[in-house]
C-alpha cells in the first residue's frame, strides 16, 4: 500500500476527489465542452457565482477544481461553523491579495445558512471584485439567499449523478485509490447500493470505504445488499423541514390529491411522515385542498378534513398517521370542482378594478325611522313568501346585473347545485 498509516484518517470522498474538470464524473450539461462554465474557468474569466444542487453532486469538488485551475489564493468557510468575522479577514486578505493582482475566492459552503446580515457583509466585496464568491448551496437560492447577493451572482444547478455517475466514480476509486486498490472488489448488488446513495457520490463512497474496513477478509470483498444494509442499518431519506425539499415534496402532494391518484398521494404522504413533517402542517393543507380542489362536487370532504385535523391535534402521531390516510384517500377519490375558489377570485378581481359600487336600496336594512322614510327595504321580496321559497329579483349593485362569478361544475353533487341555478336563474348561464 502507498498509503501512510495516518492517511487512512482522510475520507475516501477527499482522497479521490477530482483535481481537474477532465477528472470529474456527472454535471455533463455544466461542464460540457461548449458550456459557458468551462469556458469561464479555462479562460479563467471568473465572477461570483452560486452552485445549487443536491448533497454530493460535486460543488465542493468544482470549487476546488476551479482554484487550482485559475490559479487563485482559495479560502473556503462552512456557513454552519463560519460568521461575519471569517468573512471579513478573508475580505482583508482579499484587499491586499489586489494589490498585487492575485484573486482570491471564497468558498462558503451552506451557505443557505448565513443569516441576512451575515449574507450582508459579503455584498460590498463581491460587488468591488476583492472576492470571487463560490456559494454552494442544497436549498433554493430563490428562498436562501438575499436578492441583492443574488443579483451579484449567477447560479448554476448541478443535478443529482445518474446511477451511470456513480458507477464511474466507484471504478475510479477502487482503482486509484492506494488503500482499495490493494483489494479485490466485487460489487455484487450495485443497483441497491447506487440506489442507496440517492445521486450522493460521497455517500457512496463512505459507503464502500466502510464496507472494506468492515470487512474481514485480507484481499478479497463482496459488496452486498446484506453488508450494505447492516453499515447503515436504516436508510436515510432527505426531507429538510425547512427547505426546498419541504415545499417540493407538499407540491407533489398536492398535485397528485388534486389529480384523484391516491397512490401516488399517499406515496408521498409517507414521505412526509418519515421526514418528521409537523402533521397538523400536512393537516392544514388537506383543509384548504378540500375547498380549493374539491368544494361542493363533495362537500363532505371539507367536514372530513377539519375533522381529521382536530382530532390529529387531539391522538397525535403515530396513530395521527392512520387519520392522515384517511383523509388523503378520500380528498384524492372525491369529484373535483374549483368552481368555488375561481368565484371568489373572479369577484375580488373585479372589486380591485372597479368602483365601490352602493348596495341597492330594497337590500339595505332600515333599524331606524329615518332609514325607512328615504326608502331603506322598499320593494324587498321575502324568498319565504313565494312557492318554492325563491322569486327573482336583483341582488347585486345595479352596474352589475346579473353578473355571474359562480361556475358550478358538472362533478358530483354539484351538478345538482348547477341544475338547481339553471331553473331558478334563466338569465345566466349555469
Amino acid at each position: 500500500m502507498n498509503l501512510k498509516p495516518d492517511e487512512l484518517n482522510i475520507p475516501l470522498a477527499e482522497r479521490v476527489r477530482p483535481k481537474s474538470l477532465d477528472d470529474f464524473f456527472g454535471q455533463h450539461k455544466l461542464i460540457g465542452k461548449e458550456s459557458f462554465f468551462r469556458k469561464m474557468i479555462e479562460s479563467k474569466s471568473l465572477s461570483s457565482f452560486i452552485l445549487w444542487g443536491p448533497p454530493g453532486s460535486g460543488k465542493t469538488t468544482l470549487a476546488n477544481i476551479i482554484a487550482f485551475s485559475t490559479e487563485s489564493e482559495f479560502f473556503q468557510l462552512n456557513a454552519v461553523s463560519s460568521g461575519v468575522k471569517e468573512v471579513r479577514e478573508v475580505i482583508a486578505i482579499a484587499e491586499k491579495n489586489r494589490d498585487y493582482n492575485k484573486r482570491t475566492i471564497l468558498f462558503i459552503d451552506e451557505i443557505h445558512r448565513f443569516s441576512k446580515s451575515q449574507q450582508d457583509s459579503l455584498l460590498a466585496a463581491v460587488e468591488g471584485g476583492a472576492i470571487i464568491l463560490i456559494g454552494a448551496t442544497t436549498e433554493n437560492p430563490s428562498f436562501e439567499v438575499i436578492p441583492p447577493l443574488r443579483s451579484r451572482a449567477r447560479v448554476y444547478i448541478l443535478e443529482r449523478l445518474s446511477n451511470d455517475d456513480l458507477g464511474k466514480i466507484y471504478l475510479n476509486a477502487t482503482k486509484k485509490d492506494a488503500y482499495l486498490s490493494h483489494f479485490k472488489i466485487e460489487l455484487v448488488d450495485e443497483n441497491f447500493l447506487f440506489e442507496i446513495s440517492n445521486g450522493d457520490a460521497r455517500e457512496m463512497l463512505n459507503i464502500i470505504e466502510s464496507c472494506v474496513l468492515d470487512s474481514d477478509s485480507k484481499d478479497e470483498i463482496k459488496i452486498t445488499k446484506e453488508l450494505i444494509t447492516r453499515i447503515l442499518n436504516t436508510r436515510k431519506i432527505i426531507y429538510d423541514k425547512s427547505g426546498e425539499e419541504h415545499y417540493n415534496i407538499i407540491s407533489a402532494f398536492i398535485k397528485s390529491l388534486r389529480g384523484s391518484d391516491p397512490d401516488a398521494a399517499i406515496y408521498w404522504l409517507a414521505r412526509m411522515i418519515d421526514g418528521g413533517e409537523d402533521p397538523l402542517f400536512i393537516a392544514r393543507r388537506l383543509i384548504i385542498l378540500a375547498a380549493e380542489d374539491i368544494g361542493n362536487a363533495s362537500p363532505n370532504a371539507l367536514l372530513l378534513a377539519e375533522a381529521g385535523f382536530s382530532a390529529i391535534d387531539k391522538i397525535g402521531m403515530p396513530e395521527g398517521r392512520i387519520i392522515l390516510a384517511q383523509v388523503t384517500t378520500y380528498l384524492a377519490s372525491a369529484p373535483k370542482s374549483n368552481a368555488s375558489y375561481l368565484a371568489i377570485d373572479k369577484a375580488l378581481s373585479d372589486i380591485k378594478q372597479l368602483s365601490d359600487y352602493p348596495v341597492p336600496i330594497h337590500l339595505r336594512n332600515a333599524p331606524t325611522k329615518l332609514m325607512k322614510d328615504i326608502g331603506y327595504g322598499i320593494n324587498y321580496k321575502y324568498p319565504h313568501d313565494f312557492a318554492g321559497n325563491f322569486t327573482v329579483q336583483n341582488y347585486l349593485p345595479d352596474e352589475l346585473k346579473d353578473k355571474q362569478f359562480y361556475f358550478p361544475s358538472e362533478n358530483g353533487n354539484e351538478k345538482n347545485i348547477k341544475d338547481r341555478l339553471k331553473l331558478l336563474w334563466k338569465k345566466k348561464k349555469y
